[in-house]
This record gives structure tokens, C-alpha cells and sequence, in this order.
């Protein structure tokens, strides 16, 4: 007998996962809904809409209707971008169960794969959790392991995270038929990643070299890592740490050449390998400096760098956010 299936998702990275349990598991499982985030209509021109609160209200009842009418056994959600009501909830069968890219109780929240960088983990994964009506903080049915590199990128691990979870898909169907639910996760353990926004491009130099250089690879290539040269905002693509100590005044441009611009910070050297400027593409140093020098002896600005990943509770809310 085949169960309904329904899935919740807005990432591709969602795609490998729903792919190998619908190929791997065609006799019991049957796909009938996806939900996705729709593209919204914005800019000059656009028609007079309804108030916002009725409009998503009307959304929202609609929505409850038709999950309803749908009878699903069974319902997933990865990388969905909305938060589920409990009266949404209850209507699977056997629950709604959420793939999220982190072992938990680990980096809860939107930004998984970019706090597991910042944080500079040996080891993260992939975890399909019960979904209660607060964050990411269900019971865990099981996970798939993911081993980081020393120079793992967002691009790099969101790949990993994308693979991950179809064996993990494949592995657990026939539990969540049979009713499984998960096992309570350890609170005290817990830690909550956050949205991240422009600011976050900052890089403040008095930092250790190694969490600058983590930064630039969690936040590659959206916000970017960027400092202000010159009247112009200057981003990093790429950086690594040399092996060497100062004692310059961090943000202090050490050295320039082929093999990137040695800058000073407040533990180790952090070299620049990749730098764009406004206005054009992301270049190789040399090719970069040929065409905008760095003087050796300046000293770049700091600007503070806001936390990207918190232990023990949620980030404060932020307005309008």
C-alpha cells in the first residue's frame, strides 16, 4: 500500500533526499503535494493587493483546507523558509518530519551550514527531527554524518548537506511507517545559528586569523566578507592563514604578490587570495593588485563582526525580521 507524501521545502538542496526515497521506496511511498515558497511580485507598477494580515490569513486557511483534503500520511520539510502552525501539524498521519542540516541539538535555526563553518567543526550532518511548534527542537529520529575539510566552503558543504540526505530519506522511511518518532534532544547542548543580513560582510582585523579566514568561507559569496578601502567597500573571496607570527597592528597590510595580500590580525596572519571591488569580478590577487594596488604599511579599517552562531538560547528577535 502506498502513503501519501507530502513535501515542504524551497531549496534544491532538498532535492537528492526526496529523489533516492521516492526511487528507493516507489511501492509505499507516494508523492502528491509540494509546497513551496512562490515567487512575489515587487517593483513599480504593481497592482493594489488586499491588506498584508487578511491576505496572509486567507492564505493560511486555504492552505489548512487543502493539506486536509489531501489525507497525507505523511509530510517532510527541509529548508521551507516559514514556520508551521500546530493546527497544520496534526493533520499527517503520522506527523510532519523536518531534514535539517545539523546534528542536533547542534546549530538550530536558519544558518546551519554557515554556523557550522564560523564554528570551524570537524564534523556536522544531516538530521530528520519531529516538527513542534518550536524551533528545530522536535525529537530526533536519526542523522547522516558529514566530515569537514580544513578549507570547506558554504558551496562545498551545502553539497555535502544536498547528498547526505537521501541516504538518511531512504534509511527511515520504514520507521516513520511503523510510527517512530524520535528520541528528545539534550538541551543542554543546544546551540541557535541566526538570519544573516548585509551587515554581517564587516571583518574586524584584531580577530584570530583563523575564525576571519572560517568567515570568509561560511559567507562566500553572499554578504561576502568586506572591508572599506579608499571610499570603496572591497570584498575577500578567498583567504588563507600563513604560517607566520606579527606583531604589526592588526589590519596591517604585511606584504602583496602573486600569492595574495598578508594582513595583519590579532592572533596570525590572514593571506587574501581572491578580492573583488565594486563594480567587477572576483579576481586572483595578482590580477586583482595589477589593477588596484594595496600599499604595503597600510592599515585596513576593522568593523565589529556580530556572532553568527549563539549556545544556550535563541538570538533576540529582530524587528521587522
Amino acid at each position: 500500500m502506498k502513503n501519501r507524501l507530502v513535501f515542504f521545502g524551497s531549496d534544491e538542496i532538498a532535492l537528492p533526499g526526496l529523489a533516492r526515497l521516492l526511487d528507493a521506496h516507489a511501492a509505499t511511498a507516494e508523492l502528491v503535494a509540494v509546497w513551496s515558497q512562490p515567487d512575489r511580485p515587487s517593483g513599480r507598477g504593481r497592482k493594489v493587493q488586499p491588506n498584508a494580515v487578511v491576505l496572509w490569513a486567507k492564505e493560511k486557511e486555504a492552505e489548512q483546507k487543502l493539506l486536509e483534503e489531501m489525507r497525507p500520511d505523511l509530510a517532510l520539510v527541509m529548508a521551507y523558509g516559514h514556520i508551521l502552525k500546530k493546527d497544520f501539524l496534526a493533520v499527517p498521519r503520522l506527523g510532519f518530519f523536518n531534514l535539517h542540516a545539523s546534528l542536533l541539538p547542534q546549530l538550530r535555526g536558519a544558518t546551519p551550514i554557515e554556523g557550522a563553518l564560523v564554528r570551524r567543526l570537524e564534523k556536522t550532518g544531516v538530521s530528520l527531527q519531529q516538527v513542534v511548534p518550536r524551533l528545530d527542537a522536535g525529537p530526533v529520529v536519526d542523522s547522516e554524518e558529514i566530515f569537514l575539510s580544513a578549507k570547506e566552503t558554504r558551496g562545498s558543504l551545502r553539497e555535502k548537506v544536498a547528498a547526505a540526505g537521501a541516504p538518511l530519506l531512504e534509511r527511515v522511511w520504514p520507521r516513520l511507517l511503523a510510527g517512530e518518532t524520535g528520541v528528545p534532544q539534550d538541551e543542554a547542548r543546544v546551540s541557535f545559528t541566526r538570519k544573516i543580513n548585509r551587515d554581517d560582510a564587516a571583518v574586524d582585523f584584531s580577530a584570530d586569523a583563523e575564525e576571519i579566514a572560517a568567515r570568509v568561507r561560511a559567507l562566500t559569496p553572499w554578504p561576502g566578507v568586506t572591508f572599506p578601502w579608499q571610499e570603496q567597500i572591497l570584498k575577500i573571496g578567498a583567504a588563507e592563514i600563513a604560517e607566520e607570527k606579527t606583531a604589526a597592528v592588526p589590519g596591517t597590510i604585511l606584504a602583496t604578490g602573486r600569492d595574495g595580500v598578508r594582513i595583519a590580525t590579532g592572533n596570525g596572519v590572514l593571506v587574501a587570495t581572491q578580492l573583488q571591488r565594486p563594480g567587477g569580478s572576483m579576481l586572483a590577487a595578482a590580477a586583482f593588485l595589477a589593477g588596484f594596488p594595496l600599499p604595503e604599511g597600510a592599515v585596513l579599517e576593522s568593523r565589529p563582526m556580530a556572532p553568527l552562531v549563539r549556545d544556550g538560547s535563541p538570538f533576540p528577535r529582530v524587528a521587522g525580521v
